[in-house]
């Protein structure tokens, strides 16, 4: 199997599903990339299960499915129950399997995973913004806005890693400038994961970069 990451038929959502669920941007053609160019690696490890949280439209994961084949389980969750369905709507329209679970996080999740997880990919709402801009009852708004420094939801995943991600598992993180690269680093080194930037892009006035984490042996 080749290792490209084909850009999945969308063709199936509407402009009224763009309503209420994230329209691919250049973020998700950033983190496509640069899982295109991680698939060796990601193969290399042997994956028996892989994670994407926030799905969206279903892109990234979907995508990844096409290129790594049936040999893997691929699960994805999103918090907007709109995204949940158009990801499902994305996975048959083609011919990937996913299972796709509407929740906040990995919430309900945590004991089925534990420790399973092979690979995680989470592009997350990065916009710094006000709190009262992050209106629950709005699902677009929960796609990008992130609270005081982008930071409010990738903060409270941060804590599971070590808990879902297995021994050898990679976590890929999509962050912008103002998430504060460095501190991100910093606050993973202290559950012993180590950070790198393997691709960045500059689109409009955000400057993206997708990190890549590793588990640092002891």
């Amino acid at each position: 199997m080749m290792d490209k990451i084909e850009t999945p038929d969308l063709s199936h959502i509407s402009s009224s599903d763009y309503e209420n669920v994230y329209e691919p941007a250049e973020d998700s053609f950033l983190m496509l990339d640069a899982l295109e160019s991680e698939i060796p690696y990601i193969k290399a490890i042997k994956p028996t299960i892989c994670l994407e949280i926030g799905s969206g439209s279903g892109i990234v994961l979907t995508g990844l499915a096409k290129c790594l084949g049936s040999g893997c389980a691929y699960l994805s969750v999103d918090i907007n129950s709109h995204a949940a369905r158009v990801t499902q709507r994305t996975a048959t329209r083609n011919s990937v399997n996913l299972e796709v679970v509407n929740c906040d996080l990995v919430g309900p999740m945590l004991s089925r995973i534990q420790n399973e997880i092979d690979v995680l990919v989470f592009n997350p709402p990065y916009v710094p913004t006000d709190e009262s801009e992050i209106d629950p009852k709005s699902p677009i708004a929960l796609s990008w806005a992130g609270g005081l420094r982008g930071r409010k939801v990738m903060d409270r995943l941060f804590p599971l890693i070590p808990q879902i991600m297995s021994p050898n598992g990679i976590f890929y993180l999509l962050i912008v400038k103002e998430n504060d690269e460095d501190d991100i680093c910093k606050v993973m080194k202290s559950y012993k994961w180590h950070g790198s930037v393997i691709m960045e892009r500059k689109a409009g006035r955000e400057y993206l970069k997708v990190l890549k984490f590793k588990h640092v042996k002891m």
